[in-house]
């Protein structure tokens, strides 16, 4: 039997090789439960198990499998805030605004190591991460922020690493400078996706797979997912499917926007030892941001945005050369795996929260910040709904999140052009 190849993303990735993927039925059948949830991914199952754990019933529809979307196939790496740095939340929202998402995200990041030591998850969470500037001009940019992350938003765990630190601890010449941060880390996705779910089953979640929701729609006061075979009735629901979800409510569709993301895995290496030395993940200061990281069988997992255009075959040719750039001594280096899929983003790279319609949420546009926000962002959802706390999904209700430009038709264009001019400005 052939290897399953997801119908939505390229490729098929190395995390898919690393973990048994259990599977789980299809909807065929009408039920009534008081939440159903689209999407089965970081979120939708964090938010299905603390549901099910609360006694409340709930039913989470996968459109294809469990994994398929960005939660299983994305660059693992945890990061430490918002995806925007506090100086430029800080410049939109005010000092007390972005202290206060600062400190939302870290109870993220706490919350998602209590979640896999409390589940016994097995998801080789690895400790450390370097952000390394590509060009020399950011490198004070980089400084001013240690010391604004220790003086003014109280986390000691960022250091200003200089070129020589930075060659030593990369194993590579590439970049001037850069941040070790001590206090966040990197898992593999896809074991966090299979133990969420594994977890969520066991609290009493109904779970389906390859049950894409065709309508959503309110009926007699009730909120209805109808699938090709079934459907859902439901006092209210989460649409949670991030970068993958189309044509499930307008609001959704207008403000958060599928990227592709490309990763390739390279053979064990025969070094592994002289490429990051420490363990630490890897994302560097371009835009069209290049991420890379080891696995813990000594492979090089590394990713990049550059290649967003690439079809199927292009991806292994995209992903070498930027390799090369950064490790010549693995120019040569043979790509086992390489896969790619669709990450959702906003205007302002920070998250999209808000009820769309009345019973109907939408969580999602993590904008490459999903691995350590999605499992918060879906607990917090059961908080609200079993009428736990409301504070933190509200924090991200009032973040200011404008439409893309250009309506349905031009939106996707408009993109493809400033993403073409960004990555031409990270070569300046």
């Amino acid at each position: 039997m052939s290897p399953y190849q997801s119908p939505i993303a390229p490729g098929r990735s190395w995390y898919e090789d690393s973990v048994e993927r259990p599977a789980y039925p299809a909807l065929t059948e009408s039920l009534s439960v008081d939440v159903v949830v689209i999407g089965g991914g970081f979120t939708g199952l964090s938010a299905g198990l603390h549901l099910a754990k609360r006694g409340i019933r709930v039913a989470v529809l996968e459109a294809h499998r469990f994994g398929d979307g960005a939660s299983g196939r994305n660059g693992g790496q945890m990061g430490t805030g918002q995806r925007l740095s506090p100086k430029e939340i800080e410049a939109e929202y005010g000092f007390e605004r972005s202290k206060a998402l600062f400190d939302l995200a870290e109870d993220a990041k706490a919350n998602l190591f209590d979640f896999i030591a409390d589940n016994g998850l097995d998801v080789d969470l690895t400790p450390g991460q370097l952000n390394v500037v590509h060009r020399r001009r950011h490198v004070d940019e980089y400084r001013a922020e240690v010391e604004n992350l220790a003086t003014r938003y109280d986390y000691p765990h960022a250091h200003f690493m200089d070129a020589a630190e930075t060659a030593e601890r990369l194993g590579s010449t590439r970049y001037f400078g850069g941040i070790r941060d001590t206090g966040t880390g990197h898992i593999n996705p896809m074991k966090l996706v299979v133990g969420s779910a594994r977890a969520a089953a066991s609290a009493g979640a109904q779970l389906f797979e390859t049950s894409p929701v065709e309508k959503l729609e309110r009926r007699d006061g009730r909120v209805v997912a109808r699938t090709a075979a079934g459907e859902v009735t439901a006092d209210r629901a989460l649409i949670a499917v991030n970068a993958y979800g189309t044509g499930l409510d307008a609001k959704v569709d207008a403000h958060v926007m599928p990227i592709g993301s490309f990763i390739g895995a390279t053979e064990p290496l025969a070094d592994p030892d002289a490429i990051l030395p420490g363990g630490e993940a890897c994302a560097d200061s371009r835009f069209v941001v290049r991420y890379f990281r080891k696995s813990v069988d000594g492979r090089l997992l590394f990713g990049g945005r550059e290649a967003y255009t690439a079809a199927t075959g292009d991806i292994t040719r995209h992903l070498r050369k930027q390799i090369a750039e950064v490790y010549p001594q693995l120019k040569d280096v043979r790509l086992t795996h390489a896969w790619g899929g669709s990450v959702g983003i906003t205007m302002e790279r920070l998250p999209y929260v808000r009820e769309v319609e009345p019973g109907i949420t939408s969580i999602g546009g993590y904008s490459g910040h999903g691995v350590m926000l999605a499992n918060f962002a879906g607990r917090l959802y059961a908080d609200r709904v079993s009428g736990g706390n409301r504070d933190g999904l509200a924090a991200f209700e009032a973040l200011r999140i404008p439409a893309f430009p250009g309506g349905r038709r031009w939106r996707s264009p408009l993109l493809f052009m400033a993403m073409t001019w960004f990555s031409l400005r990270d070569r300046l």
